[in-house]
């Protein structure tokens, strides 16, 4: 402990400390070391200094005042259409003043170009603001420019200093902010570099206690790690309202939203673009996208309805069963979980006389999607057969259902929303669980209600 003399008293000066704090946890250790004791990631302590400086964190949410739950009124929130359909039905309808909202994906995937077209929609009607810190304004208005959007009335700010952004903010008032992105801004309360784990909940902090304060919305554009998450730690995800991830396959021309986290909507909501030299263009009916109709039945493929969200989507599930070429066969999937895909070949040894333990199994859902519900148990059970056997399933055939281990055939949630789908696309007959067949019958679509594994295959294949 040091002292100095002020005006002949002596004021103690605390020393800066150092100690090390996980990027994946939080977790402090005084000591860095390479693995993280309490998460077990490697190489991911990054040294901090604390003691010299200390950010303001009172009035997180606004000013301390008790109250009783009964006195609250639950006024509806009022929205605001971004100009883009599918991005309002992933928000819940429309975006919400003073809630924050935190959009993550790979490089280039084009987080920026959908933030600046939805801005521009937003500008016809509330004062937009767009702050860049990765970029410069002129690499902005030439993807503006690019766009058709040069001229829409959208202020921007090239800074990284938060403290500097909240005051530029002041003048300007806004209803609407874009961060890009929250990994490049630093707080002068703090010592630590840009994109610690320090800086990124104090800056996200200030920008949340912004929102709430003055009724903005603020969209968080936030880096993703190599393994597709969201970089800094898991405390960034539960301090904003929502949590959108963007998803594409290599070389795919489709982007999808989806919603992980939403406090103003239904989690897991998924919207549907698709890139093109002007921009994201709206797909919506994601079922003709992702469908992929034959003129002629082929082995291996099969029909599924699945649920994203509030909407039914039609998705083809393919196999391909081959003989195995080591000594131990391969279980590959994508866009399926792969420990499934070992249940379900398990399933089917067992209960329908399947020989592939010593045959390499390939799963994969057509155009990119990613699906985790059970309701593809069915189909994708019956596209490995029908590889496996080669034959066919029938072209005007659709299929949804989860396998239980013991063979049976469960009913899955959104039954009739799920037939009518699959009838609104020209499909003739479904194979359901008898839970799932129920009086009510989507059009002229034709139900086989199925209890087993067994039925089902009797009526896929005879």
């Amino acid at each position: 402990m040091k002292f100095v003399r002020t005006k002949g008293a002596r004021v103690a000066l605390s020393k800066a400390k150092t100690s090390y704090q996980c990027a994946e946890c939080g977790a402090l250790t005084p000591k860095w070391q390479g693995q993280c004791p309490e998460c077990g990631a490697w190489n991911s302590l990054a040294e901090i200094r604390s003691g010299a400086k200390r950010a303001q964190q009172a009035h997180y949410a606004g000013a301390q005042a008790w109250q009783q739950l009964s006195e609250l009124e639950g006024a509806a929130e009022a929205r605001w259409a971004t100009g883009l359909g599918e991005l309002d039905r992933v928000l819940g309808g429309g975006l919400v003043a003073g809630s924050a909202v935190l959009i993550g994906g790979d490089p280039g995937i084009g987080k920026s170009t959908l933030l600046l077209a939805a801005l521009a929609g937003m500008a016809k009607d509330h004062p937009v603001s767009y702050v860049t810190g990765e970029e410069s304004l002129q690499q902005i208005a030439l993807r503006a420019q690019r766009l058709g959007l040069a001229e829409a009335p959208v202020t921007m700010l090239a800074e990284t200093s938060v403290e500097a952004i909240l005051v530029g903010l002041a003048g300007q008032r806004p209803r609407v902010l874009v961060v890009d992105s929250i990994q490049t801004l630093f707080s002068e309360a703090l010592e630590s570099a840009p994109g610690t784990v320090s800086q990124l909940r104090e800056c996200a902090g200030q920008l949340v206690r912004f929102a709430k304060e003055s009724q903005v919305a603020v969209f968080l554009v936030g880096h993703v790690t190599k393994e597709g998450t969201l970089a800094g730690p898991r405390v960034l995800e539960h301090m904003v309202d929502a949590v959108l991830y963007f998803e594409s396959d290599s070389g795919s021309r489709l982007r999808i939203v989806r919603a992980v986290k939403n406090r103003f909507g239904a989690a897991n909501e998924m919207g549907v673009f698709a890139m093109t030299d002007g921009g994201f263009k709206e797909v919506r009916n994601p079922s003709a996208i992702f469908l992929a109709r034959r003129t002629e039945a082929v082995a291996g493929s099969a029909v599924a309805v699945t649920r994203e969200g509030s909407r039914p989507i039609l998705v083809e599930v393919q196999a391909l069963v081959d003989q195995g070429q080591g000594g131990y066969p391969k279980r590959i999937a994508q866009g399926l979980d792969g420990q499934r895909l070992a249940l379900l070949t398990a399933v089917l040894h067992r209960h329908a006389g399947a020989a592939i333990t010593d045959q390499d199994v390939f799963a994969n859902v057509v155009g990119g999607m990613r699906v985790s519900e059970p309701a593809l148990d069915l189909p994708l059970a019956i596209a490995i057969l029908s590889s496996l056997r080669d034959r066919p399933v029938p072209s005007d055939t659709v299929l949804f259902g989860e396998l239980g281990l013991t063979g049976e055939v469960r009913p899955v949630p959104f039954g009739l929303e799920r037939l009518q789908e699959a009838a609104k696309h020209g499909f003739g007959r479904a194979v359901v669980p008898r839970g799932n067949a129920s009086a009510r019958q989507a059009g002229a679509l034709k139900l086989v209600p199925v209890e087993t594994l067994s039925q089902a295959l009797k009526a896929v294949f005879e």
